[in-house]
């Protein structure tokens, strides 16, 4: 009705890995995985997971896929649903249809809007210093002046 049309959405899915990174092995929609997983390169899981997975590459987990998995990789990206903990160097990113439960450890996270996490994240490295909530108390011996503004009277 006003200005320009919306242009239409792409349908969501995970984004595609690093250029130059093709996805090496794929766990198909009707494929159900129970066990340890290791692997080099991108790995995409399309079905049903449980267990662990070892990856020194990345995971995709497909818009359709079940898993639930203590799992390390680089680069950790949801579209499906996952349950458990995971472990990553890089980047851990949760797409709009994407839902977490459990523990992620990573060096980035990005929720995309209407992505799902319940759980705790922690990021390595050294805490920054939490930040001064309250004025600074004086030491012993300081004195603190408190300076009040008088407001113009009514009258007049």
């Amino acid at each position: 009705m006003f200005g320009r049309p919306k242009p239409e959405k792409a349908p969501v899915g995970p984004k595609a890995p690093a250029p130059g990174a093709s996805v090496e092995t794929v766990l198909g929609p009707t494929c159900v995985f129970k066990g340890a997983l290791q692997g080099d390169g991108t790995i995409r899981v399309e079905g049903i997971f449980e267990g662990t997975m070892e990856i020194s590459g990345n995971l995709i987990i497909g818009e359709n896929a079940r898993v639930r998995a203590e799992i390390r990789a680089t680069n950790v990206s949801v579209a499906g649903m996952l349950i458990g903990k995971i472990q990553a160097s890089g980047r851990v990113e949760i797409l709009s249809t994407g839902k977490v439960w459990g523990e992620i450890q990573a060096g980035t996270l990005t929720i995309d809007e209407g992505g799902y996490f319940r759980g705790q994240s922690l990021m390595p490295g050294a805490e920054p210093e939490f930040p001064m909530l309250e004025a600074p108390r004086p030491e012993r011996g300081e004195r603190v002046i408190d300076v009040e503004v008088d407001e113009p009277s009514g009258s007049g």
